[in-house]
């Protein structure tokens, strides 16, 4: 199907004589070259064929051009127009350029033979192989990311043994509502959905805890709790490679995850492990989050790498994937998160927050990329006695 139309009014006869002109054909396939020149930044592809480009419509010299992107890039949508805008205007003969740029986020492909999850379009797994690292404030940050730009988010605290994001996502101490006895209502804050075991035992009992008991907790809080229409469902995974990782990956329908390590060889050991565990069990690696790439002196402004420099680039090139992005050892990004207003809700115009910000595009972005889930277009069969 052609992505050129035009508008037509009136009568089948008046139809026909409104259409469209040599010279509107010939306008419209050079808006659709001219497209195939323009690269959007966040995928590194043209418009035309990363396949966003939903309709050219031409009257006379004016054109109009819809933009349905696959990840949501709030922020950023108002200067991808002027850059396509801007873009149109050397054809030559073109008259008013009417841009219009939306997203829209799909289901996208789980592993073979686990089912979608209900109110859930695709979750993003958030993991590293060793505590320390970041990786429960990299993913509130990434939830809160993806919510400002525009998505529906919520975030599942799957450390049974730890939760952290009660607190963290400025909820200590409040408690989900259950409006039927047998399922939750998320807790909401800063646009956010969160879930967490944290919300329903008191902050100092710890989690004595078998395997089997942990992983039944787990997946009542994913599947007990009444999801709304979310785009992306962030889990933030407890550290190692044990059963909460292994009900993910047989369970759980993930789109993809992310790892989160730092530059340090020993973290890079860890790290390396939990990814090996999601190639295994078919789920794959959106990129690597580098955490406490370098420390700025808050006195003098030198940068130090504390923990070693090119680690995470290193690992991406050994596996052949993408560094999402590097992260400073920041004493703003930790006295935010303990706060309950991490960084991006914080700053958000903040240098921290931006480089989030470019983290969950990228997330979005490779999401987007990958193949599209149809299973709620076939019918169920229902096999009856009659």
């Amino acid at each position: 199907m052609s992505i050129f139309s035009k508008m037509f009014g009136g009568t089948k006869d008046d139809k026909a004589a409104q259409a469209p002109t040599e010279a509107e054909v010939m306008l419209q396939q050079q808006v659709e070259a001219q497209l195939r020149t323009l690269i959007d930044p966040n995928t590194g592809r043209d418009f035309v064929s990363e396949k966003t480009v939903k309709r050219i419509a031409v009257d006379g010299s004016d054109v109009s051009v819809d933009i349905v992107l696959p990840y949501p890039a709030a922020s950023v949508l108002e200067s991808l127009q002027q850059m396509i805008a801007q873009g149109l205007q050397g054809i030559a003969g073109i008259g008013s350029i009417s841009v219009k740029l939306s997203s829209q986020i799909v289901s996208h492909a789980v592993q073979r033979g686990v089912p979608l999850l209900a109110g859930v379009k695709n979750i993003i797994a958030v993991a590293s192989g060793k505590g320390g690292v970041g990786k429960s404030t990299t993913a509130v940050n990434l939830a809160l990311a993806l919510a400002a730009e525009g998505a529906r988010v919520g975030l599942l605290d799957a450390d049974i043994y730890g939760p952290s994001q009660p607190t963290m996502m400025g909820l200590e101490g409040q408690k989900p509502e259950s409006p039927d006895g047998k399922s939750m209502t998320p807790l909401l804050n800063y646009g956010v959905q969160t879930m967490s075991i944290g919300f329903m035992i008191d902050p100092e009992q710890p989690m004595v805890w078998r395997g089997p008991m942990v992983t039944q907790a787990l997946t009542q809080l994913l599947n007990e709790t009444r999801w709304d229409n979310l785009d992306y469902l962030v889990i933030d995974l407890p550290p190692g490679t044990g059963d909460i990782q292994l009900t993910l990956a047989q369970k759980i329908p993930v789109t993809g995850a992310v790892i989160v390590t730092t530059p340090q060889d020993i973290a890079l050991l860890d790290a390396r492990k939990g990814l090996k565990m999601f190639e295994k069990v078919g789920i794959p690696i959106l990129g690597i989050v580098e955490n406490m790439s370098m420390h700025i002196c808050s006195n003098c402004g030198h940068t130090e790498p504390i923990f070693g420099s090119g680690g995470g680039a290193r690992m991406c090139a050994d596996y052949n994937i993408g560094l999402l992005g590097q992260l400073p050892l920041d004493m703003g990004i930790r006295l935010s998160a303990d706060a309950g207003k991490p960084s991006v809700v914080a700053e958000p115009d903040g240098q921290v927050a931006t480089i989030y910000k470019q983290i969950a595009r990228k997330v979005a972005v490779k999401v987007g990329e990958k193949a599209q889930d149809h299973s709620a277009k076939f019918p169920k069969i229902v096999i009856q006695n009659t």
